[in-house]
Parts: C-alpha cells; sequence; structure tokens
C-alpha cells in the first residue's frame, strides 16, 4: 500500500513550520474553524458520564444510530432505519469496511478518477480491482454512462460514486446522478457512494443522494458520511455507513473484531452536532464561498495554469500540464510530483501532485485555510511559475 499523499504533504509542512519555516500548505482536507462550541461542550459532559467509559455497541450508540436516520431523511430524503446505520472511526472507515464486505477476490470497482488516494488503496486491500474512469476539465470533471460503460467487464461488481467530489471539486447534476444510478441498477451494480461533502456546494447548486434519485438502486447501494467536514470534525473520527441490512450486519461483524465501538464521548460529540442543526456549515459555507472565487481566480492568473472553478467541498484542481517538461526556478519539470517539491523548496508551499489522485498534470490545492494565507501562498506560485522556460 502506497502511504496517504495528502497526508504526507500535511505533515511534511508542519514540520517544516515546526523548524521554523514560513510554509503554507494548500494539502489536507480538513475544515481550517474550530468544532462549534456546544459540541465540545457535549463532550466535556461525556466525559464525567460513567457509562461512556464502558464498552457500547459495536454498530454505534443507539441513540446516535436514530440520529443519524434522522439527519439522513431531513438533509437528502433518504428513509433509514437506524438498524442499517453502522458508525465508524472516521468515513474512511466506513469506506474501507463497505469493500471488504461487499469484494471477492478479483471483483472490479469503477473509480471515477481524479479520485481520492484512499479509494484504490481500500479497493485493493479487499482483493478487489480499481478501474479508473476517466474525467477531465474539459467537461467540468463530471463522469458520465458511457464513460462506465466503456470500462465495464464481466468483473465489474461495484461502481463508486463521490458528489461533491474529492479533488476536483464536481458536483453533478439530478440529472446526471439519475443516469448513473440508472447505468447501475440495469447492470445490477452495487454502488458505494461517499457523500461526506453534501453541504458544501455553491452558486445554488445541490448535493444529490443516488438512492433518493433512484430509489430501485437502494437495495445494493452503500452510503458513506460523517460529521467531520459538515462540523468541523475531522479529529473525533466519527462517520458512518448506511446499508441494507445483511450489508450493514456483516459491516458491524468485520468492526466487531476490528476496532469495536467508536470512542464513546466522540459519538457523544456527534450526537450533540447532529442535534443542532446546520447552522456551523453554513457559516462556514459561506467563507469558503469566498476563497473558492479567490483562488480561481488567482490561479487562472498564474502563467501555464488552466483551472475549472471549484462547483463544490473545498478543492481546487488546477491543471499545470503546460509547464511539464520546462525549467522551473532552474530545475527541469517533468511531472507534479517535481513541481510540489520546486514549490515546497523554493516557494515554501506545500501542494499535492496529481499523480496521487491518478491524474498526472495536475495539483490538488484545498482552499480551507486563512484568506491571507491562500492569497500569499498562490501569489508564490505565480511567481514560482513565471520562472518556466
Amino acid at each position: 500500500m502506497a502511504p496517504s499523499a495528502t497526508l504526507a504533504v500535511d505533515a511534511k509542512a508542519k514540520a517544516l513550520r515546526q523548524a521554523g519555516e514560513d510554509v503554507i500548505g494548500f494539502g489536507a482536507g480538513e475544515p481550517d474553524f474550530p468544532t462549534p462550541a456546544y459540541i465540545v461542550e457535549a463532550a466535556e459532559r461525556a466525559c464525567g458520564e460513567p457509562a461512556n467509559h464502558h464498552y457500547t455497541p459495536t454498530a454505534g450508540l443507539g441513540e446516535l444510530r436514530e440520529a443519524i436516520s434522522a439527519k439522513t431523511l431531513r438533509d437528502s430524503g433518504l428513509e433509514i432505519a437506524p438498524s442499517q446505520v453502522v458508525v465508524t472511526n472516521g468515513a474512511k472507515q466506513a469506506i474501507y469496511e463497505a469493500f471488504a464486505a461487499l469484494l471477492d477476490p478479483g471483483d472490479e470497482v469503477l473509480v471515477p478518477s481524479p479520485y481520492w488516494t484512499t479509494y484504490p488503496e481500500a479497493i485493493a486491500l479487499a482483493g478487489g480491482v480499481p478501474v479508473p474512469v476517466a474525467t477531465d476539465e474539459s467537461n467540468g470533471f463530471h463522469l458520465t454512462p458511457e464513460a462506465l460503460e466503456a470500462a465495464l467487464t464481466p468483473a465489474t461488481k461495484v461502481v463508486l460514486f463521490v458528489s461533491p467530489s474529492n479533488p476536483t471539486g464536481a458536483v453533478a447534476s439530478r440529472e446526471e446522478v439519475e443516469a448513473i444510478g440508472r447505468f447501475a441498477v440495469e447492470h445490477e451494480l452495487w454502488v458505494v457512494t461517499d457523500e461526506i461533502y453534501e453541504h458544501l456546494v455553491y452558486d445554488g447548486r445541490r448535493a444529490y443522494s443516488l438512492p433518493v434519485v433512484v430509489p430501485e438502486a437502494a437495495e445494493r447501494c452503500v452510503v458513506v458520511n460523517g460529521v467531520a467536514k459538515t462540523y468541523a470534525m475531522t479529529g473525533w473520527r466519527v462517520g458512518w455507513l448506511a446499508a441494507p441490512l445483511d450489508l450493514a450486519g456483516a459491516v458491524a461483524n468485520l468492526q466487531s473484531h476490528l476496532t469495536s465501538n467508536v470512542a464513546n464521548v466522540s459519538q457523544r460529540a456527534a450526537l450533540a452536532a447532529l442535534e443542532g442543526g446546520l447552522d456551523p456549515v453554513v457559516a462556514m459555507r459561506e467563507v469558503f464561498d469566498r476563497r473558492r472565487r479567490v483562488i480561481h481566480r488567482m490561479l487562472e492568473e498564474c502563467n501555464g495554469v488552466v483551472c475549472a472553478e471549484p462547483e463544490g467541498a473545498f478543492y481546487a484542481f488546477p491543471s499545470v500540464k503546460a509547464l511539464m517538461g520546462r525549467r522551473i526556478a532552474g530545475r527541469l519539470v517533468n511531472d507534479t510530483i517535481e513541481l510540489a517539491e520546486v514549490a515546497i523548496e523554493h516557494s515554501k508551499v506545500a501542494v499535492v501532485p496529481g499523480e496521487a489522485f491518478g491524474a498526472p498534470g495536475y495539483l490538488r490545492m484545498s482552499y480551507a485555510l486563512a484568506d491571507s494565507e491562500l492569497a500569499e501562498g498562490v501569489a508564490r506560485l505565480g511567481k514560482l511559475f513565471a520562472t518556466a522556460e
């Protein structure tokens, strides 16, 4: 398995900062806001409750699973029973466990590319075969049934669907979601749909839940979500999956041997978050919206950069293909791995190379950082790229 490129870049940036370097990091995918106070206070109270000092059900606290059921109906219109929910140590664990329960050796999973770095690793670890399905900036990185059809083989078992997308920021329209859902139903495929960025959409867009748009797909659909992005709770490690009962039971069995229950204090914090409504994400979304416009405009002004405007999440995914094969700051740059090295060495700017997402020639840049750092960081890249010869 390859290490997480996004976490590696973030760790390098933090290490340089600790060493006194003025590094600006565009690597980590986490809100730069503190967890709302009412959630923290709920966790503080939970620490003093003896019931939280002991094992609890593997699949999650009953109250939390009920709250997830209610939240899912409220936010996406999908009706699920609490018994269909398994609470996990972040959405990342939910993804791993879903593929572990679904895949037999050799089963293929259609993975929209560019993709988040963890998806192929989770599939491969379960014995499956990730099959990249290419998208590009010509249509805003939107997945099409035609592209899926071209990648389909007799070994295909699962379609991975992600909207809003990490790393591209693409948000599928209702018509696109319906087309992909109908493709899955027609070919009797499972769908694993990652909805972690559901509330971070801009310009009046909406994130549509595939099993709501295509109800016939629900019996073969796993919905992954969590509190990390919506409530600035990445460090609390609470995610979940919702699945048909037999699959949810299999995942709970696996988790019982893997980690047991998620930390009870974190579960209590997640319960407070879900019961507290969506005000925190509304405030964050306004800030992210402003930042995405700034980063898009500034990147488009950089030499050799073309950037599709992000539609959701908090990432820009600029193409720097025009800079490949050129000398930048005196060094010949052949790929975006080398370009990222030059950026951190010469400009003290940390970015994630596109190779980590199956997309050489691109960079992923999180705009979940302070406005002043964002502007300074892109300005530094602009000066660096201007040296290209």
